[in-house]
């Protein structure tokens, strides 16, 4: 790799293996990644820099900001870190977020203005990769996915042009953008249109005994809660960081009215196997996970499961997905409410799937050595496959896959063509392949 192919810019900040720099920068969020080479871009002309390059040499690129996809793991091609280009600025209740940023730092910006976006579930997370793939956050009843709430993008093509997006200019482009994945090119800034948000309710409930009566009441109780509520169900084992050990609920009301929140989940307050255990306002950031970041002497073990957006919540799913966490000490199960404003939105209307989804559903073992062997692991796969045949579809963002085929269990056959036909526009050589990819029509 010449110098001479790249710009000054980007020139300043190439790392290449033996480099001073290497070794930090090729650890990401989520693992250590091997690249052939990285460049950390401080601005967008880095970014056209590096990607000119990259398509001219042939090389993948993988787009790293928050750095918790799996893609940054993948040997070999070029990792375009473009961490640095992080700013967060407000504009009434349109908010410009550069394409590096993290949600973490876009809620503590946005409560200081008063406002809220239904983001992911933690504060490390990149803006660029959830959005893009969707983005089911803590307030998705209130106002949908993330990538509702996004009404523009800059965007840096696969020849390193630089355009402006929305959904009056290249509305086709921006309508991918809305699901589609990083297949179309790099977001250096995403524009989103914010919400007013006076506070925040948190509840914390645990579980006891038999979670089945508990989700059926809770199934019960969100088919006509006020949109302002989503909640969440976990049971996990106590060596996974993302929630309490055992089986919990956890609830999120958009808004200060803790007493409008408590009566929306008065039924399941009032089972016995359910406790309090925290339930009051909370601020807008603190909403937001805190998850560790990787370790290399202690790395988390491979995950045999999936995901389904699930359009009806019966009590065979239920109990498929109870048994699946029941039957294995070392496994996750999770259930997040839908419907409410994601529901809103028309199918056509975005690239992501199933928006008659009123759930989503996720499980799986940990691939812990020892504890499964090749038939366990084959009966984890063959249970979860039973439980993502309910569903309507799968969410993209919620997989350590890295398999080719996602993309199509991912788009019904209309929208993969809608999005194959944006991409042969726009990355015709496929540039931007290491992602769920779309292959250019």
């Amino acid at each position: 790799m010449s110098n001479d192919d790249l710009g000054a810019g980007a020139v300043s900040t190439l790392i290449r293996p033996g480099d001073a720099e290497w070794d930090s920068a090729r650890r990401f969020h989520s693992g250590i990644g091997s690249p052939a080479a990285i460049i950390r871009a401080s601005s967008v002309d880095d970014v056209s820099d590096a990607v000119r390059y990259a398509a001219g040499q042939r090389l993948d690129v993988t787009i790293r900001g928050g750095g918790h996809s799996a893609w940054c793991g993948l040997p070999g091609g070029l990792t375009l870190d473009i961490g640095a280009l992080d700013d967060v600025s407000v504009d009434g209740t349109l908010v410009h977020v550069g394409g590096g940023a993290t949600w973490g730092a876009v809620a503590a910006v946005l409560a200081g203005h008063g406002l809220g976006i239904s983001s992911g579930d933690t504060a490390s997370v990149g803006v660029g990769g959830l959005t893009l793939g969707g983005g089911i956050g803590l307030m998705v009843r209130a106002w949908g996915l993330a990538a509702d709430q996004l009404v523009g993008a800059q965007l840096v093509t696969a020849r390193g042009a630089v355009v402006e997006i929305d959904d009056s200019s290249h509305s086709e482009l921006m309508w991918a953008l809305r699901g589609g994945g990083g297949n179309f090119g790099v977001v250096t800034r995403f524009d989103f249109r914010a919400h007013p948000l006076e506070g925040v309710v948190a509840a914390s409930l645990g579980i006891e005994g038999d979670a089945r009566p508990v989700l059926q009441t809770l199934r019960a109780v969100m088919a006509d809660a006020p949109r302002e509520l989503t909640v969440t169900y976990m049971d996990v084992p106590a060596m996974d960081p993302s929630a309490p050990a055992g089986a919990s609920i956890e609830a999120v009301w958009a808004g200060s009215d803790v007493g409008a929140a408590r009566a929306a989940l008065a039924p399941l307050l009032a089972l016995s196997q359910v406790s309090e255990r925290e339930f009051g306002h909370t601020p807008y950031p603190d909403v937001l996970l805190h998850a560790p970041e990787f370790d290399p002497e202690n790395p988390m073990p491979g995950f045999v499961g999936g995901n389904a957006l699930v359009e009806v919540l019966d009590d065979d799913v239920i109990d498929r997905l109870v048994s699946f966490r029941e039957s294995r000490p070392a496994s996750v199960a999770m259930l997040r409410s839908l419907g409410g404003a994601y529901g809103d939105i028309e199918q056509s209307a975005t690239a992501f799937p199933a928006r008659g989804a009123t759930w989503f559903a996720m499980a799986g073992a940990f691939d812990i050595p020892g504890m499964l062997d090749d038939d366990a692991r084959a009966a984890a796969e063959r249970d979860w496959a039973a439980i993502e045949a309910l569903g309507a579809g799968v969410y993209g963002n919620f997989t350590t896959s890295t398999e080719a085929d996602w993309a199509t269990r991912m788009y019904p056959p209309e929208t993969m063509a809608r999005l194959a036909a944006v991409k042969r526009e726009w990355d015709p050589t496929n540039v931007f392949c290491r992602n769920h990819n779309v292959v250019p029509a």
